[in-house]
């Protein structure tokens, strides 16, 4: 794959990714209106991200998976591989969306 396939990918991925998150956020009965902003950035942020892989990465085998196996797919993978550690960071955070990486390391 390419540079430019990759960054097509990615980008198509980092759509997806904030797709989840809003519609994640929304179900949260903790996160108040106004901290949505927050929670949606550190969820979709390259900080957060580098703790799974290199953040294009990440997102291009989001995009990946989207493309071949729609959006369900794509959605049950952040829901399964990302999520899981998001939510352990903002556990152990104090604030609703962001996460101390150095208090907070998986």
């Amino acid at each position: 794959m390419d540079l430019e396939e990759k960054r097509a990918l990615a980008w198509i991925g980092d759509a997806v990714l904030a797709l989840y998150a809003r519609e994640w956020i929304l179900v949260q009965s903790d996160i108040a209106v106004k901290e949505r902003a927050q929670v949606f950035q550190s969820i979709t942020s390259n900080e957060f991200l580098s703790h799974i892989g290199e953040p294009t990465a990440v997102e291009c085998e989001i995009g990946i998976i989207f493309k071949k196996n729609g959006l369900q797919a794509a959605m049950d993978y952040i829901e399964s591989t990302l999520m899981p550690l998001f939510i352990k960071k903002r556990k152990l955070s104090k604030l609703p969306g962001r996460f101390n990486s150095k208090k907070a390391k998986a």
